[in-house]
C-alpha cells in the first residue's frame, strides 16, 4: 500500500476550519519560523480518509479474528471500559491539578479510584499496597527490582546477584540487569524451576543473591509445585521472590502470590483485566509489595483520611523515586478498575477458570495434531507445543496467517524444540477452538505433503515471507529508493 505522501498532488487541500487563534508569526521571534513550509502531503479530505480506513483493515486485532498468541494474553477487551475512561470528568482532568493548592478537592473522584484501584488489586494478589506508576510490564519490573534492590540497601547490604529460571520471559534478565543485577541461569527440571538448582546457586554465590524471579503458572504453561521449597531456601538468606504477573490470567481467585510467599508482583492489566494491548501505549504495569517492601513504594501514595477525603502523600523518606510521570497511565488504571468492579471477585475468578479450561480443550485436541510436551499433565491458562517431525514452527505460523487466524508465538521458551506457545484465553468459543485445530491439521497436512508450498505462506496478505535479515540491514524508507 502507497504512503500519504505517494499520493500527494502539489495544491490539493482539505477542507480547513475558519479560526482566531495566534498564528505561529505571531506568537514566535522571527529567528525560531520556518524558513521554508514542511514537507507535509498535499491530499483532500477524501484521500486522507479513504488511506487511513485501507490502513485500518491491515491491522490485525482481536476485535476481528482469533490471536492466539502465547503468554501475552490478547483476550477481547470490552468496550464499556473505553467509554467510562473517556467521561469527562476522567478524561479531561489535568494531571497537575491535586498538586495544585487546593486541586486536590477538585479531583476527589480521581483519587478515590486510584485507591479503589489499589485496595482490589491488593484483594486479588494478597500484597499489602500498590504503586501505578510503572507504564507497562517490563516497566513494572524494573520498579519491582528497584524495590528488591532498596530493600537489601537498608539493610547495608550490596547483593549483586539475581536468580532467573532459563523459562523466564525475556524482560526478566534484561529488567535485572537494567536495576544493576547480574542474571544467574537457574536449569528447569521436568518443566519447573528446580529447587535443588537454587540450592546449587546459593551454595555459590553466597548471601550476594538478592532474590528469585518467578513466573507462576511458568511459561510452558505448569504450575510450580516446589514453591513452597523454593520459599523456603530463599527465606534462610533473606533474599526476596519476585512474581512476573504476565500469567495472572490463569489464578485470579485461585492463588493469591502474596499468601504463598511472593514479596513483590507487577501485573499486565493488559493480559490480566481487560484493558488494550500494545499500540504503542498507552500501557500500565502496576507494581505490589508485601509488608517488607512497602517503605520503598514510589510517591505519592494515595491515603483515605478519617474524614474521607483523599489525599497525595509525599512523605515517604525511603521511596525508590518516581518510575513513571505523574500517577501512572490514569486512563488504563480506570478500565482496570471497571473490568474488576464489573465481574466481582466471582466473574474474575470464573475468567480464570474459562481460560484454564479453553487451553487444556485446546491442548487435548492438538495432541496427535502437535507434539505437545508435559502432555500428561494440567496446563494452567497457555500451553507449549512442538512441531512435528518434517515441519518448522515458524512454517506452521506462516500457514495461519493465510487462515485468518494470527500466530501463536513461537520458538519460546527455548527449552522446547520448535516450540508454539498458544494461549486461547477466557473469551474464546468452543467453535473458534475447533476451527483453530482444524486448520493447523491441514496446515501439518500441507507441510508433510508439499513443504514447498508451506514454506512459502503466506500468500494471500499484503505482505508476503520476507527475508528479515535483509529487511533490517538494508532497509527502504521513502518511496524513490531502490527504484
Amino acid at each position: 500500500m502507497k504512503t500519504i505522501f505517494a499520493k500527494s498532488v502539489p495544491g490539493r487541500t482539505g477542507w480547513q476550519p475558519d479560526t482566531d487563534a495566534p498564528r505561529a508569526a505571531e506568537m514566535l521571534p522571527a529567528g525560531l519560523l520556518r524558513k521554508d513550509p514542511p514537507r507535509l502531503p498535499e491530499c483532500s479530505e477524501l484521500d486522507v480518509v479513504r488511506h487511513f480506513t485501507g490502513l485500518s483493515r491491515l491491522n490485525y486485532s482481536v476485535d476481528a479474528n482469533f490471536y492466539p498468541l502465547g503468554s501475552c494474553t490478547m483476550k477481547y477487551n470490552p468496550k464499556f471500559t473505553e467509554y467510562v475512561a473517556a467521561l469527562p470528568g476522567f478524561a479531561r482532568l489535568h494531571p497537575m491539578l491535586p498538586q495544585l493548592g487546593r486541586g486536590t478537592s477538585c479531583a476527589q473522584g480521581a483519587l478515590r479510584c486510584l485507591y479503589e484501584a489499589e485496595r482490589w488489586l491488593c484483594e486479588l494478589t494478597g500484597m499489602k499496597a500498590f504503586t501505578f506508576q510503572p507504564m507497562a510490564g517490563a516497566n513494572g519490573e524494573f520498579a519491582g527490582v528497584k524495590l528488591m534492590a532498596a530493600y537489601h540497601k537498608s539493610k547495608g547490604r550490596s547483593r549483586t546477584k539475581m536468580l532467573i529460571p532459563d523459562a523466564a520471559h525475556g524482560t526478566n534478565p534484561a529488567s535485572a540487569a537494567l536495576a544493576g543485577f547480574e542474571a544467574v541461569n537457574i536449569e528447569s527440571r521436568d518443566g519447573m524451576v528446580d529447587p535443588d538448582a537454587i540450592v546449587r546457586a546459593i551454595a555459590e554465590h553466597g548471601e550476594d543473591v538478592a532474590g528469585l524471579m518467578m513466573t507462576c503458572p511458568n511459561t510452558l504453561g505448569l504450575m510450580e509445585i516446589h514453591l513452597p521449597r523454593i520459599v523456603e531456601e530463599l527465606r534462610k538468606i533473606d533474599a526476596l521472590l519476585y512474581y512476573d504477573g504476565a500469567n495472572m490470567n490463569a489464578i485470579m481467585g485461585k492463588m493469591r502470590v502474596g499468601d504463598v510467599g511472593f514479596d513483590v508482583v507487577h501485573l499486565n492489566v493488559h493480559k490480566t483485566l481487560g484493558t488494550p494491548h500494545g499500540g504503542g501505549g498507552p500501557g500500565a504495569g502496576p507494581v505490589g509489595v508485601g509488608e517488607r517492601l512497602l517503605p520503598f513504594l514510589p510517591a505519592p501514595r494515595v491515603r483515605r483520611r478519617d474524614d474521607g477525603v483523599y489525599r497525595l502523600d509525599y512523605s515517604l523518606p525511603q521511596a525508590i523515586g518516581y518510575i513513571g510521570p505523574f500517577y501512572g497511565s490514569f486512563g488504563v488504571v480506570i478500565k482496570a478498575l471497571a473490568y474488576m468492579m464489573r465481574l466481582g471477585g466471582e466473574g474474575l475468578t470464573r475468567a480464570s477458570e474459562y481460560a484454564v479450561l479453553n487451553a487444556n480443550y485446546l491442548k487435548k485436541r492438538l495432541e496427535g495434531v502437535l507434539d505437545i510436551p508435559y502432555a500428561h499433565r494440567l496446563c494452567a491458562h497457555e500451553f507449549v507445543a512442538s512441531a512435528p517431525e518434517g515441519t518448522r514452527a515458524l512454517d506452521l505460523a506462516k500457514g495461519l496467517l493465510d487462515r485468518g487466524i494470527h500466530a501463536p508465538t513461537v520458538y519460546f521458551p527455548l527449552i522446547v524444540k520448535e516450540c508454539l506457545m498458544a494461549e486461547p484465553t477466557e473469551s474464546e468459543s468452543r467453535e473458534t477452538l475447533d476451527g483453530y485445530v482444524e486448520a493447523l491439521r491441514e496446515i501439518v497436512e500441507q507441510g508433510k505433503a508439499d513443504p514447498a508450498s508451506l514454506a512459502a505462506a503466506p500468500v494471500s496478505l499484503p505482505v508476503r515471507r520476507m527475508d528479515e535479515t535483509a529487511a533490517a540491514r538494508q532497509m527502504i524508507l521513502t518511496e524513490d529508493m531502490g527504484q
